[in-house]
């Protein structure tokens, strides 16, 4: 008799929870003191992102800078954490 697997039918990956973010608003926590909130493009396996209409927001010994691109590629290897939906930080 074969073993049953108990599998969650609504159990969705990482990268498919991404995946379902392209054209949304997204907010990106970096490694270094940087937050940075856009609109997601597209991505690939190793979570390198590409934004548009970015705020980029750092914390620095002179207090908070908010700097603005209309494009960015972020190295996945520096992300900590990404919030789909998420919005700016508190300045």
């Amino acid at each position: 008799m074969a073993a049953s697997v108990n599998s969650n039918p609504t159990t969705i990956l990482p990268l498919e929870l991404v995946d379902k973010c392209i054209g949304s608003r997204i907010h990106i926590v970096m490694k270094n003191d940087k937050e940075i909130v856009g609109t997601l493009l597209g991505f690939d396996d190793f979570v390198n992102i590409l934004l548009e209409e970015v705020i980029e927001y750092e914390t620095t010994a002179e207090g908070k800078r908010v700097t603005r691109h209309d494009q960015i590629l972020l190295n996945g290897t520096n992300i900590t954490m990404l919030i789909p939906g998420g919005d700016a930080p508190d300045i």
